[in-house]
């Protein structure tokens, strides 16, 4: 929380009613800094306050949603540089490009790379989480019919790529129902894109080649009314993407700077053709501050070492991966039936129930 326990408690009713489960309203307010306590648990404060503890406990990145339903995902919402410093929130998520210019077969097969991309690790289901819909033609019609295609053929979140304000908006008549990224505002249509976004309540990528003018941009947005912005430096030079990404996180945590408080985009199917590189720059935007890494296929090769090394990289490394300590039934176990012992450790738990099960013997574990 943005407070330290002492402000927070200037701001409570100080009855000590004992309500809200402490003892105090100074422990509660304690707790409340720590992030250990909900503030709707004191019956008596008023809204006003309510809305100014709110605003102040906001995360400097703004957290912004895209999709809707189970496959909706959220990025940003981060307060740390180092994830030993607290943890990373919410993970970085990895999309495949599709574009009206290619041809229906190549579009066909990269969707059904990012359909069947699906793992299972330690009981955390592993799988691509976006696609993004390029117009490359700058036909309307035709971009419309590929992102209809696209919608319906899976219900993954949409990145509809256009800067063409009206190639947008036909985009939109198929694709404005389920809460699609809007790729991206500019220095050309800052206005027109803006005023799409606002007017359909979608969350809107800004787009600029210089930190000093995606500030800029970010700014005018947000004066516009808009919350939900996805940020893209957009140099499409790994050197110089790198020490972008890294400066509007320190900008946004060290120095608050508003403009840069939003999460990140990232394309490292643009800033080479080498399918290899583009892997190894892939995972450096997830390990530095890439909210949303899209990539040129999604063939297994390179998405499963991508979304295992997410995995590891967004676990709270204060809190060990575990599983409950308690029995587990494996198969039909009876009174009969063999007692196993072992560990908690989530890898562990796997790897043992996961030759349990290979042995076709019913046992508690």
């Amino acid at each position: 929380m943005g407070l330290s326990g002492l402000d927070i408690f200037k701001k409570l009713p100080k009855t000590n009613c004992k309500e809200c489960g402490f003892p105090t309203c100074l422990a509660f307010a304690m707790k409340l800094a720590a992030g250990q306590a909900n503030l709707d648990d004191c019956p008596y404060v008023t809204d006003e306050v309510r809305a100014e503890l709110a605003e102040a406990a906001a995360p400097p990145i703004r957290g912004v949603t895209i999709g809707v339903g189970e496959e909706a995902f959220k990025v940003g919402e981060e307060l740390v540089l180092f994830r030993h410093e607290k943890t990373f929130f919410n993970p970085a998520v990895l999309g495949v490009l599709v574009s009206d210019a290619m041809d229906e077969a190549r579009v066909d097969e990269l969707l059904k790379q990012a359909k069947e991309c699906v793992h299972e690790r330690v009981g955390v289901t592993l799988k691509v989480g976006t696609v993004a819909v390029k117009c490359a033609s700058g036909d309307a019609g035709k971009f419309k019919a590929l992102v209809e295609k696209v919608k319906g053929a899976t219900s993954k979140p949409l990145i509809l790529m256009a800067e063409d304000v009206e190639v947008m908006k036909a985009a939109l008549e198929v694709a404005g129902d389920s809460r699609p990224l809007l790729y991206a505002a500019t220095e050309a249509n800052v206005e027109a894109m803006g005023a799409l976004a606002k007017e359909k309540d979608l969350p809107l990528a800004v787009k600029a080649a210089d930190l000093d003018k995606l500030a800029e941009l970010s700014e005018k947005l947000t004066g516009m009314g808009l919350k939900d912005l996805v940020l893209d430096p957009s140099p499409r030079a790994p050197k110089e993407t790198f020490k972008d990404l890294v400066a509007i996180r320190r900008a946004a945590l060290n120095q608050k700077f508003a403009p840069f408080g939003f999460p990140t985009i990232t394309f490292p199917c643009e800033e080479t053709d080498d399918e290899l590189y583009e892997t190894a720059l892939a995972a450096m935007y997830i390990c530095k501050y890439g909210g949303i890494v899209i990539l040129s296929h999604a063939e297994q090769w390179r998405m499963y070492p991508l979304l295992v090394l997410t995995l590891n990289i967004y676990t709270d490394p204060q809190r060990p991966m575990a599983v409950d300590s308690k029995f587990y039934e494996i198969g039909n176990p009876d009174e009969n039936s063999p007692v196993l012992v072992t560990t908690n450790f989530s890898l562990t738990y796997f790897i043992v129930s996961g030759e349990i099960e290979g042995s076709k013997i019913p046992a508690w574990l």
